[in-house]
């Protein structure tokens, strides 16, 4: 084994350690922040007992759950019930292997460490577990497995009201998979490549992603809600209905698993937002960033946190504020709306590409990213001002009548 390779698995192993130690604290603290976020917007304080101003009530929580007493329904599949959880854990956590969380740092070493050796590295280090050329279809690939563990728990529990949180689960993200792919293909237009590093160096020499392709950023975040089952769209879950959907068995820690590889998988998408549309680490009118030291490598990891913790913020806002879909109205969203936009801004987005390289001849970075920009200036005026006026989403009126018309007739009568 060369000094070099030793090198490279002692940064992967230190990287490793690094990247999931505070994925899992953070996951923690999310829970914690959750509860200060909907207190907030409740007016009401939230935890404020365990620790200065409840900061240790996710350690509390840990503790309880741990210590918990566990419980198996007598007719389970115990097997699967309890692999099933580990099954929604293990992808979410992987995920986080694979986003940029700042700027490559050079690094020149060359030392003998005990038990290893001689080890040596000299170049640019990636600050990310695993710089996979492959960038977002992993993530795309690794995070559809997570809808295993939420079906096998609700089938392997043996009761009707989590059987059916896993088929709502499983048809859901089914459903919003797709739009959340077609989504991204427009952005593999434009820089011909689904790695995130020349993802983000494409925003560095141009614009942020989010002004030429705000249509796929919108169908994107919207996908993202649903993929993490979150409210508007937290079906698997709706307690009203389902008691709580595909873990109302599970008890201890089997059940923080599930809530653990949600917050992980909002943690994921918060990240690729950022990463994909809003230029990742990169900070926006600087070229010092780039430069490989140590301080730009903590500057845009500072700034890749920022972007992250507000889309965070944009879930539980989210989350507080608006109330829960119908069934039929989420099916709709996804199948009638979202994935019908999805295939003609794929077509308009190309042929927009093909005419201004290949007709205008316009190569240049900012003036092509500024044509779509005014290119998506008028379709989002057409999708969210024209076509979204009860004509292709019904909500919860009939087509063609508007909202409220039938009450408002009845009323009036």
């Amino acid at each position: 084994m060369t000094p070099e390779f030793k090198g490279f698995l002692v940064i992967s192993v230190l990287k490793m350690l690094v990247v999931f130690t505070v994925t899992m604290v953070g996951v923690a603290l999310l829970t914690l922040m959750e509860r200060k976020v909907s207190a907030w917007m409740q007016n009401r304080r939230g935890p404020n007992r365990v620790g200065w101003a409840g900061l240790l009530q996710p350690a509390a929580d840990g503790v309880k759950n741990i210590a918990k007493e566990e419980t198996f329904p007598a007719e389970a599949n115990l097997g699967i019930f309890t692999l099933a959880p580990a099954l929604a854990f293990i992808p979410a956590m992987l995920l986080s292997a694979v986003i940029p969380w700042a700027a490559p740092v050079q690094i020149d070493f060359d030392t003998h460490l005990p038990l290893i050796g001689y080890v040596s590295y000299h170049g640019r280090m990636a600050m990310a577990v695993a710089d996979l050329p492959i960038g977002f279809l992993f993530v795309l690939a690794i995070s559809s497995l997570g809808v295993y563990g939420i079906a096998l728990a609700g089938w392997s529990s043996n009761n009707k009201y989590s059987l059916l949180g896993g088929l709502r689960a499983s048809a859901q993200m089914v459903s919003y998979e797709v739009a959340l792919g077609m989504s991204l293909i427009p952005l593999l237009l434009l820089t011909g490549n689904v790695g995130f590093g020349e993802i983000v160096r494409s925003q560095q020499n141009g614009l942020w992603f989010v002004l030429p392709l705000f249509l796929s950023f919108f169908i994107f975040l919207v996908s993202g809600f649903a993929e993490t089952n979150r409210l508007p769209f937290d079906m698997p879950e709706a307690e009203s209905e389902l008691i709580a959907g595909y873990h109302t068995e599970y008890s201890a820690m089997k059940f923080s698993l599930f809530f653990i590889a949600e917050y992980a998988n909002m943690v994921t998408i918060s990240a690729m937002v950022a990463t994909l549309f809003f230029g990742g680490w990169d900070i926006p009118f600087m070229r010092w960033d780039e430069g490989g030291s140590v301080l730009a490598a903590l500057a845009t990891g500072a700034f890749m946190f920022l972007k992250t913790f507000f889309f965070l913020f944009t879930f539980m806002w989210v989350r507080w504020t608006l109330p829960r879909f119908r069934y039929d109205q989420l099916m709709s969203l996804g199948w009638k709306f979202l994935l019908p936009v999805a295939l003609c801004y794929i077509m308009i987005t190309a042929l927009a590409i093909w005419g201004i390289e290949r007709v205008a001849g316009i190569t240049a970075a900012v003036p092509k990213l500024g044509i779509l920009f005014l290119l998506n200036v008028v379709l989002g005026y057409i999708v969210f001002f024209l076509l979204d006026r009860g004509h292709i989403l019904s909500g919860s009126y009939r087509r063609g009548e508007p909202a409220g018309g039938a009450a408002s007739a009845r009323a009036a009568a």
